[in-house]
């Protein structure tokens, strides 16, 4: 097994109390007005591995959320596992959840995907209602709203695992590629997706090999531009987030580790 293929497994992650920074300290006024208004109720990860602690049975609902990156990982790696092997419990979507959510959200993942129908984080990774955060563009690419939908749910949240989901044969990319050998312009808006992900392409690389390097390279610029937005990077330092990309594979259904 290489590195590529590595189980998700946060190695380094420093205890909350260790290291304290201003998300430590008591939240100013505005932060609870939004967590109260919005919701209802008033490391970067180093080989990480989706694979291998079983979750529970039962229903998690919002008692039992995952409180720290580790936790997060190993709910994800046990929910991918379920969803590859056709086991899946779909968590969460009782009438009692339903109504418990009415009150707040306490998700414990924020993924950021691609739109591709194919890869639905909630499936992907067999998980249920208020569980997920999931922000969704093409190509995984970023721009303000995105930047602020995950920094809405580790700030004020609270969440401590942002994973980054790309995936295998990913249309975005593609016409990116093929754009960029073409040189023609791509209709309306599509073409800022493709400038968003231009530098990351493979350009060592020939046909469909170029479009698939060129899928994790993507994966690898978005994590790392996450991964160093200020105040991400300090709940990181903190121990208390950790920043992870991936990458969903739709021949086999898995997702393993790229950054």
């Amino acid at each position: 097994m290489n590195s590529e293929d590595t189980p998700l497994r946060p190695s380094g992650l420093q205890p909350a109390a260790a290291t304290r920074t201003r998300f430590g300290a008591a939240r100013p006024a505005r932060r609870g007005f939004l967590r109260a208004g919005l919701t209802g109720a008033a490391v970067l990860g180093t080989g990480v591995t989706l694979g291998a602690v079983p979750a529970s049975g039962a229903s998690r609902g919002t008692s039992r959320r995952p409180s720290t990156p580790q936790e997060a990982l190993r709910e994800l790696t046990a929910g991918n596992e379920r969803w590859r092997t056709y086991r899946e419990k779909h968590p969460d979507e009782t009438p009692t959840v339903r109504q418990t959510l009415t009150s707040g959200q306490h998700p414990f993942a924020v993924v950021l995907g691609c739109v591709d129908s194919r890869v639905p984080p909630e499936l992907v990774f067999d998980q249920g209602l208020g569980d997920l955060l999931t922000v969704r563009t093409a190509g995984e690419v970023l721009d303000e709203a995105v930047l602020g939908s995950i920094a809405y749910g580790v700030l004020e949240l609270e969440i401590p695992l942002v994973l980054v989901l790309g995936h295998q044969s990913c249309g975005a990319v593609r016409a990116a590629v093929e754009a960029d050998i073409s040189g023609e312009e791509l209709p309306a808006h599509i073409q800022y997706l493709a400038d968003q992900i231009a530098p990351n392409i493979d350009r060592a690389k020939e046909g469909d090999a170029r479009v698939d390097s060129t899928i994790d390279a993507n994966i690898r610029a978005v994590h790392a531009r996450l991964a160093a937005e200020p105040d991400l990077a300090a709940k990181v330092s903190a121990g208390q987030l950790a920043v992870v990309g991936a990458r969903y594979e739709l021949s086999d259904q898995h997702v393993h580790r790229l950054a």
